[in-house]
């Protein structure tokens, strides 16, 4: 049996108040060596010492829910001289700035696919409830005005064809899906060779060749410098008339004014958006009053089961960096070799480097 860490030896997960699934905290705990430590989200003086005195940071990846004093930023890491690495609680990692992260000689590591099921079943879900017409299915019976079944006819997906823009975890679990749907699955990835591409259940294609063929036009790429406003109304042009788009990506890679223009013009037949440039949007959002709109509120991978994996992750993660373990989701790889340098001089007798 081990013996239990000397206080000197133990080293400091901190994370916010925010909630998360309580396998985070639970696993942890079981952790040798980690003590964990909660804060408050809306304090001040008791979160700037936590996070000040940790070793690891466990982060939510909604930009909306984590104050930005809090979130992870040149101003933030200067102030946690201590902070070896960073954990985002999800696919994404808005709330981090990872160049920055790198260049403190922070690891940064993400939950990529570890909620990748939920959010591919949310692809579906908004998809299927526009081309069934759900939402107008639902009102008409409230409202008692659907005087037969067939003002109410919607249509199938079957032989369609479906544009993925993004083909990671999310993107190819999508892409297995729809061969049961009887879809045929165009991918734009830049990040991946054609031949793995195919291996996902793809044809590999262009952005423009994918506009130009695509009935159905799906988001699963990172909101990033290259990502940031990549569709807006010269992408949605290019769509095929009568195309439906959705995204469960992120807000801000789409333009919403874009979007709107889109459908009000009757180029677009509709939009499936969990994201949005806001979280949450207005209530007056001009979106979310179209009936050709059907709007989540970020909730694709926002399950029991996805809350627990990623949760899960993140704690194994922030357990191997600190064990000088390579994590499985390393965000910024060039920084591997500096943060172990940084970890043994934490080990070090007195702090003095190794």
């Amino acid at each position: 049996m081990s013996a239990a860490p000397r206080p000197k030896d133990t080293m400091r997960v901190a994370r916010l108040d925010l909630w998360i699934d309580p396998a985070f905290d639970a696993d942890i705990g079981r952790e040798p060596g980690l003590a964990l430590q909660v804060l408050p989200a809306h304090g001040d003086a008791v979160t700037a010492a936590g996070l000040a005195g940790a070793h690891a940071y466990h982060v939510s990846a909604a930009k909306d829910e984590v104050p930005a004093r809090w979130q992870v930023s040149e101003s933030l890491l200067a102030a946690c001289p201590q902070l070896l690495c960073v954990s985002s609680g999800g696919a994404g990692y808005d709330t981090v700035d990872v160049a920055a992260c790198t260049r403190a000689g922070v690891a940064v590591v993400n939950q990529a696919g570890a909620n990748a099921a939920s959010v591919a079943e949310m692809t579906y879900a908004l998809l299927l409830a526009l081309v069934k017409r759900l939402r107008a299915s639902q009102a008409a019976l409230l409202a008692g005005t659907a005087a037969t079944r067939e003002a109410l006819m919607g249509h199938e997906i079957e032989g369609r064809v479906l544009g993925l823009v993004g083909i990671g975890e999310i993107g190819a679990r999508v892409a297995r899906a729809a061969a049961g749907f009887g879809m045929r699955v165009l991918a734009y990835d830049p990040l991946l060779p054609a031949g793995e591409i195919r291996r996902r259940g793809a044809e590999p294609a262009d952005l423009a060749a994918l506009l130009d063929a695509a009935d159905v036009v799906s988001l699963h790429c990172p909101l990033n410098g290259e990502t940031r406003g990549m569709f807006g109304a010269e992408q949605f042009g290019r769509m095929k008339p009568g195309a439906l788009f959705i995204s469960t990506a992120r807000g801000g890679i789409h333009d919403e004014d874009a979007l709107l223009a889109a459908l009000r013009d009757g180029r677009l037949a509709g939009a499936g958006l969990d994201v949005w440039s806001q979280e949450p949007p207005p209530p007056d959002h001009p979106l979310l009053l179209r009936p050709d709109v059907v709007a989540t509120y970020h909730t694709g991978g926002v399950t029991h089961e996805g809350r627990r994996k990623v949760a899960q992750g993140s704690a194994a993660q922030i357990a191997a960096m600190l064990a000088g373990r390579r994590p499985a989701r390393l965000l910024n790889p060039e920084v591997w070799p500096r943060f172990l340098e940084r970890l043994a001089q934490r080990h070090a007798p007195h702090g003095l480097p190794v």
